[in-house]
């Protein structure tokens, strides 16, 4: 996602979307990779999985006010419904968008 259409696919998904919000040059950004598209196909479609470049989408960066990267945001109709800030392990990661979906 970036910019231009973040707003398109978050505020109009039916479904609860899940945005990192990451840099190329993040390494604990890079460790988390894995587990973040684990988590994304074992929990498709009951919620869509997206990345946020932050070099390239300063805008939706600064509007969602993220200060360390990586970042994670749960969506829900288009509202934030939790956020949680540093890299995740999959088992982690999946509890904690099980709970933010309950």
């Amino acid at each position: 996602l970036g910019d231009h259409n973040f707003d398109q696919h978050v505020a109009a998904s039916d479904v609860p979307v899940v945005v990192a919000f990451w840099a190329p040059w993040c390494a604990p950004c890079r460790m988390m990779a894995p587990a973040f598209a684990e988590t994304a196909s074992r929990m498709e479609p009951a919620a869509r999985f997206v990345k946020l470049n932050t070099d390239e989408a300063q805008q939706v960066a600064a509007r969602y006010g993220i200060r360390s990267i990586p970042t994670l945001i749960v969506f829900k109709g288009g509202r934030e419904v939790a956020r949680q800030p540093g890299a995740m392990a999959t088992t982690q990661l999946m509890r904690w968008v099980q709970e933010a979906l309950s």
